[in-house]
């Protein structure tokens, strides 16, 4: 049952859209009129996205464990796992698939021929912080943390995890002995869930400083001469949605289109910040409000933040190509499938934070030498705004997803998705914690 106050706090968000909405519109206007102005907004975004990276790992630890330790039976733990890692894998590739066969139909990169040796890399190397040497090998080392507690002071989502997996596993073997421990972290993960709610406040101001500083930095101008590249990123992201997760909620039993509407505040704050991560904890909010079991939501959606960016692969094997493409570097038929083979699983465990697929591309190319890295300088200037895409992409991706795994477990409420979904989203409260 729902209590008063979490009903008169989520009546309370409901505008939050809008005003994001507006903070985009005034960053976009103030980046075009006044861009040294707008680059200086910087710190607004910087410091909102740093904010919820802060609580990001808490919360996902928090919610993993007692997701794994409430339910009890591990086997079918387990079992929501295995089904979700096999959903992922096949979504993932399908979009990995989809990029691969856009770009080689609209073929954005053919006719610039440029020229790898003679490419300005600064840039390249100060974006990537010195992180394009990382190899195949080291992708898979970095699931794993050096420390329990490096997993927090890192960051990262997917190393947050493992721990949180082993430590919810190991707890809910303890049986009663662990009730102690449980109890205490549903009372932390409640306060850092209120914290949250505390900083969501402010992300219209987030929104418009990274929306500013990205249009006054970049300048719409950089658009222009990459336009064939972005408008089939943009095409495919929007065809993977409409069309394929189009097709997996409806046999799910849903519409994606309503889905959308129920999660338009989620998507104007991740559109205005370029980061998935930063919706993440309000999207496991409205989950369990549409009738996810919590158990379900809560190992789901985190373990679909390290292997379910569908918008990530897409733009992984398109920025790939097209690199090939724009340097005249041949790939041979074996190239194309050994990258791709590469792609499957560099792809697994990608940052969800922006630039986090740049990052990743770069250490695939890096280690696969098939396309030159150099050539990456080239989507300097636009990867910014391919970041949103993905990022919106990638949450929608993983929305889906939990409802999919959450009906083949029989954890699904769907009466209260469907008469959720068919609701004005102003009425709908989150579900209680």
């Amino acid at each position: 049952m729902r209590d008063a106050s979490t009903a008169r706090s989520g009546a309370a968000r409901s505008g939050l859209y809008r005003w994001v909405f507006l903070a985009i519109a005034l960053g976009v206007a103030l980046g075009v009129a006044k861009p040294g102005v707008a680059e200086s907004m910087r710190p607004l975004g910087d410091l909102f996205v740093r904010l919820v990276k802060v609580l990001l790992a808490p919360v996902v630890f928090c919610t993993v464990v007692t997701g794994i330790a409430s339910a009890g039976d591990l086997r079918r733990i387990g079992r929501v796992g295995l089904r979700a890692l096999v959903y992922f894998e096949v979504t993932t590739t399908l979009a990995l698939g989809l990029g691969l066969a856009v770009v080689h139909v609209a073929a954005p990169g053919a006719g610039i021929h440029a020229d790898p040796a003679k490419l300005d890399t600064s840039a390249l190397t100060t974006v990537m912080h010195g992180k394009s040497s990382v190899g195949l090998l080291d992708h898979i080392l970095s699931a794993v943390p050096e420390s329990f507690l490096g997993a927090f002071a890192g960051g990262d989502v997917l190393q947050v995890l493992v721990v949180a997996v082993l430590f919810g596993v190991a707890l809910a073997s303890l049986g009663d002995r662990g009730q102690p421990v449980l109890h205490g972290l549903h009372a932390l993960g409640a306060v850092f869930f209120r914290i949250v709610a505390l900083v969501m406040r402010a992300a219209p101001v987030g929104a418009f400083g990274a929306m500013a500083y990205t249009v006054g930095h970049f300048g719409l101008g950089s658009l222009g001469h990459l336009a064939r590249l972005l408008t089939a990123f943009y095409v495919t992201a929007a065809a993977f949605v409409f069309v394929v997760l189009g097709l997996v909620a409806r046999v799910a039993g849903f519409s994606i289109l309503r889905l959308l509407v129920h999660l338009r505040e989620e998507l104007f704050v991740v559109l205005g910040t370029s980061s998935s991560e930063s919706a993440l904890p309000r999207l496991m909010d409205k989950l369990e409000g549409l009738g996810c079991r919590a158990d379900v939501v809560r190992l789901v959606v985190p373990t679909g933040y390290s292997f379910n960016l569908d918008g990530t692969s897409i733009y992984l094997t398109m920025a790939a190509v097209f690199v090939a493409q724009a340097t005249d570097t041949p790939l041979s038929m074996k190239s194309e499938l050994g990258l791709l083979a590469v792609l499957l699983l560099t792809s697994k465990g990608a940052a969800a934070v922006t630039g986090g697929g740049f990052v990743t591309l770069a250490a695939t190319l890096q280690s696969t030498g098939a396309v030159p890295v150099a050539g990456l300088s080239l989507l300097l200037g636009v990867d910014r705004f391919m970041s949103e895409a993905r990022a919106l992409t990638n949450l929608v991706g993983n929305a889906v997803a939990t409802i999919v795994v959450a009906k083949w477990e029989g954890a699904l409420d769907v009466d209260r998705l469907r008469q959720t979904l068919s609701e004005a989203p102003s009425r709908v409260a989150p579900a209680p914690r």
